[in-house]
């Protein structure tokens, strides 16, 4: 068996910054990070229902492999978002029910793996949010390599070890928690411009974004 290299874990984002976030959707988040930074590819297999916030837990395995993923989960904190980077593969689930009740008794805040899970009807109902690229029935192998709490790309993003981690129905995204303060002014204040504008549409006052009638969707 091939040892699993494990790095110290990450300072945990401020549980109040956290929630601030908690509200705020990965879209309005985008656009005030220009639009650049984001996950593609991953989808959501868990019931919706809240927005995953956390602190990045990074976890890098080979391809079909989830020895690694075993592995972090003895050492995963309360609040922490496991984020995987399985090389995007399809071909052998990395996680499936076993595995997200464990994230759920270690009070994990979600998964993001890129890669392949299974058990998906079982993982809609557990409430713990979980993305991924991919569902197929074969199982792992579990033989390592792989690091934890090291620097991962998923979804072309590359993710941080300390990153906050932030998910919902159009997808994840994930920025460093020293610019976490300043982009949730940044948010917030965007987010009360488009209830306003919300408000104008439906007393039929709106004049469209740039002054101008409106004539597409944002």
């Amino acid at each position: 068996m091939v040892e699993i290299k494990k790095n110290p874990s990450p300072v945990q984002a401020d549980p109040a910054l956290l929630e601030g976030f908690r509200t705020a959707a990965t879209a309005v988040i985008s656009d005030n990070l220009q639009r650049l930074p984001g996950v593609a590819g991953l989808q959501p297999y868990h019931n919706h229902g809240g927005v995953m916030v956390g602190t990045a837990f990074t976890v890098k395995t080979r391809p079909g492999d989830n020895l690694a993923i075993h592995k972090a989960l003895e050492h995963v904190r309360p609040g922490d978002v496991i984020v995987v980077d399985g090389g995007g593969d399809l071909n052998r689930a990395l996680i499936g029910e076993i595995m997200v009740n464990i994230a759920i008794w270690k009070k994990a805040a979600g998964l993001v793996i890129d890669g392949a899970i299974r058990d998906v009807g079982a993982i809609a109902g557990l409430g713990l949010p979980c993305f991924a690229r991919s569902v197929i029935h074969k199982g792992p192998y579990k033989d390592g390599p792989g690091e934890i709490n090291v620097p991962v790309s998923v979804g072309g993003m590359v993710i941080q070890p300390g990153d906050i981690v932030v998910g919902d129905e159009d997808g994840v995204v994930a920025f460093p928690q020293d610019i976490a303060a300043e982009l949730l002014n940044a948010v917030k204040a965007q987010e009360a411009r488009e209830a306003e504008m919300i408000r104008s549409i439906h007393e039929g006052t709106y004049k469209g974004t740039y002054g101008k009638p409106a004539t597409a969707a944002r």
